[in-house]
């Protein structure tokens, strides 16, 4: 039996569910560690309930096997004078590992942030990922509604502009999303789709709101009244903004795994995804981008599409 340590937001949560049905699909048992992660401060809630998924959970002494992590006296002095027997396998990078889909009675660490991971059981994943068990609360129910009403009707593209926390680790995630990465990210879309309307997703209202007022006084007016910044939501109803994001049919995504899938769950082949050429400053991440997405750099510059 293998288990995977459940860590990060809901973004991460499925990609780490997705490599769980990859595992399943070649035949595996596998179980969850959704409390080691979880009861650290700060940590994010788990919210894989919204898909209405029930998954497999590894119980406290089965983790301590897999960990060899037994209080007890004579493990404490085992441990400090022959070493920690643990069965724990960390992803040995951001990219795609293939040596984890070959592991055996492990204890799976990682984000697995790659659809390489699971894309021949791609039906299985999206399936997996419908929201079933949405909990819109009483006081932006007509909000939601209407921001969906309104995304449905026309040329509507994402916007995912991540702030807040990743400014707290900007030697990992700074530099990337910057503002020329989404005005040239505007500017190819609207080059592409003339009739697109924008509608934004941020943890960071007030930056987003005077981005949008910048775009809208542009000389040359082309942005003036395409922007709608989604408002309402919070962390704990994350899961509300990767629902619209999955509802728009085109997207430009941050360097966020959240955002990652909002473009991903939009099923449509005639979808554009704009990404950041980079993904993290500490790592190289080629396997994070999909086909056909186009890479823009810090500078506003078009790299390319795919792993370009």
């Amino acid at each position: 039996m293998n288990i995977i340590r459940m860590s990060g937001g809901i973004g991460n949560q499925m990609f780490q569910y997705a490599l769980y049905l990859k595992l399943v699909s070649m035949g595996k048992a596998v179980k969850f560690d959704d409390v080691t992660e979880y009861a650290l401060e700060n940590a994010r809630p788990v919210m894989l309930w919204v898909f209405g998924i029930d998954y497999p959970k590894a119980s406290r002494e089965e983790v301590i096997a897999w960990t060899d992590a037994a209080p007890d006296f004579v493990s404490r002095v085992r441990r400090r004078l022959f070493g920690r027997k643990s069965k724990e396998y960390h992803e040995r990078s951001f990219d795609y590992d293939g040596d984890v889909l070959g592991k055996e009675d492990a204890y799976l660490c990682g984000c697995f942030q790659s659809e390489r991971y699971f894309k021949d059981v791609e039906d299985a994943v999206r399936e997996a990922f419908r929201f079933r068990r949405m909990e819109i609360p009483e006081g932006i129910q007509r909000q939601v509604l209407e921001y969906e009403r309104q995304i449905g009707q026309g040329e509507s593209v994402s916007i995912h502009i991540r702030r807040g926390d990743y400014l707290e680790a900007e030697q990992v995630y700074g530099g990337i999303c910057t503002e020329a990465y989404y005005n040239r990210a505007v500017s190819y879309m609207l080059e592409k789709y003339p009739a697109a309307h924008f509608w934004i997703f941020t943890n960071d209202e007030a930056w987003a709101q005077a981005w949008r007022r910048k775009m809208d006084d542009l000389e040359d007016g082309r942005c003036r009244g395409r922007f709608h910044v989604v408002r309402g939501t919070s962390e704990e109803t994350g899961y509300i903004d990767l629902m619209l994001m999955g509802k728009c049919r085109h997207h430009i995504i941050a360097n966020s795994s959240f955002s990652w899938w909002g473009a991903w769950l939009n099923p449509s082949e005639e979808k554009c995804v704009i990404a950041p050429a980079r993904w993290l400053n500490t790592w190289e991440c080629q396997d994070i981008f999909t086909e056909g997405m186009v890479r823009v750099d810090a500078q506003g510059r078009v790299k390319g599409r795919g792993k370009t």
